[in-house]
């Protein structure tokens, strides 16, 4: 047992091993086995955590992730003083969580009316709060004007001309550029390439730099870049820094997000110490001493603190052998949409070896709606429960209505005690959206 300190609450850290050295390195920090093989997640036991929430829910190490958003908080400040850290929100945009990211010291990225409409209820200040997005409306950027955030992110000279038309008072702008970064990972996860449908090419930077401070409100303050997600090497960060330096000395550079996290045993990614060290050092050479730095974790501080928790609906033993849960790609899109691999396991029987090799799929009624293919589980039976950890980022993001699906819970846990974050969706909220007697009225 040990004692840690996350933002002034003294917390009591169980410190048991995960069993398996291999499965450790995806789950949860604050995870840990009963005698028995059961997981528990910050604490709770996951049969309970299934008795009190149902399945399928999303559940979070609420120490683990606060600490791992202290890791890059401070290990910026230590690196470069004059810096903030801005939150992803897009990774998982839930009040709850803007709310343990505004305790945390974070600033927020968000991208759309609805997440800072989200993150103004959360308390976050407005002043801690940038407005990112490539089509952002009049609407949006009017409630982002009105509201008083910190900057807002010019992705295009339409941008510029609706802030023109709204603004009446000061407000800071950053200009986001293409920095022509083509990093490792998935196609639809590059977004600094040369062909990116985000941001103004360096050869266009001067004109939009005339334009902003051609107005008396308009305040240039930084530029700004992201060159893709899931990014599981550090190069390109620092490859991010030298391709922005080029355009001259701002105030604030801010670097954007993009390192990877770790999904499965095989596929380690860099350390948090390992990426700041990569673009500071970048930096150092690089950009003014006296310009603040910025950057945008999203995904490398919720992932691993979530997993989502299922139940086993059915086994079938066909050509394969099929265990099919009551979630699958409506809760979470990632296996599909970009390819990525997940761990799973038979969350109460942590104390014996997989002896059956098996595809875990979902409900929905798609082919494709397979969560995990070849995967050793114990003894699958009806009515078991699944784990598939690092599942924390862009899984509530992207869930949907997929055969009339309801959105999971958002669950977290911490030294045995459970919380809501966000309730399950219910019937009832799906139809008050509809009208069913509209077709009979025409």
């Amino acid at each position: 047992m040990s004692t840690d300190r996350v933002r002034g609450v003294n917390v009591t850290i169980e410190e048991t091993p995960i069993g398996l050295n291999r499965t450790a390195s995806v789950l949860p920090e604050e995870a840990s086995i009963a005698d028995g093989g059961e997981l528990h997640i910050g604490g709770c036991p996951v049969t309970e955590l299934v008795a009190t929430y149902g399945t399928p829910a999303y559940v979070f190490d609420e120490l683990g992730l606060r600490r791992q958003i202290r890791r890059f908080v401070d290990g910026l400040q230590s690196r470069w003083p004059s810096s903030e850290v801005l939150f992803a929100s897009k990774s998982l945009p839930a009040v709850a969580m803007y709310s343990i990211a505004r305790s945390e010291g974070l600033s927020v990225d968000v991208a759309g009316a609805g997440e800072l409409s989200m993150a103004l209820a959360a308390g976050v200040n407005p002043e801690r709060i940038y407005l990112h997005g490539n089509a952002k409306s009049d609407a949006e950027l009017k409630l982002a004007v009105d509201a008083g955030i910190r900057a807002v992110m010019v992705d295009n000279f339409d941008d510029i001309r609706r802030l023109k038309s709204l603004v009446a008072k000061p407000q800071s702008v950053f200009i986001r550029m293409i920095p022509g970064i083509s990093p490792t990972t998935h196609d639809s996860q590059v977004t600094g390439g040369s062909d990116s449908k985000f941001g103004l090419p360096a050869d266009q930077i001067a004109a939009a730099v005339a334009e902003i401070r051609d107005d008396p409100y308009l305040q240039l303050d930084g530029v700004h870049l992201h060159i893709g997600s899931q990014i599981l090497e550090t190069e390109p960060f620092a490859g991010a820094v030298e391709s922005v330096s080029h355009l001259g000395p701002f105030a604030a550079y801010d670097i954007g997000g993009g390192l990877g996290v770790t999904y499965t045993p095989d596929e380690p990614a860099p350390s948090v110490d390992e990426y700041l060290d990569s673009i500071v050092s970048a930096a150092s050479r690089l950009l003014p001493e006296d310009a603040k730095l910025l950057i945008e974790p999203g995904r490398a501080i919720v992932a691993r603190a979530g997993v989502t928790l299922y139940r086993v609906n059915t086994v079938k033993r066909t050509a394969k052998t099929f265990v099919a849960v009551d979630g699958g790609m409506a809760d979470n899109l990632d296996i599909a949409l970009t390819q990525q691999t997940y761990e799973a396991y038979s969350a109460t029987k942590f104390d014996r070896q997989p002896d059956t090799t098996c595809d875990l799929v979902g409900r929905q009624c798609e082919s494709g709606d397979l969560l995990r293919v070849d995967v050793g589980l114990v003894d699958p039976q009806v009515d078991d429960i699944i784990i598939m950890p690092a599942t924390g980022a862009y899984s509530y993001t992207m869930a949907n209505h997929y055969n009339g699906a309801l959105t999971p819970p958002i669950v977290f846990c911490r030294n045995g005690t459970s919380r809501l974050g966000a309730r399950r969706e219910t019937e009832e909220d799906v139809m008050r959206l509809q009208q069913p007697g509209l077709i009979e009225e025409w």
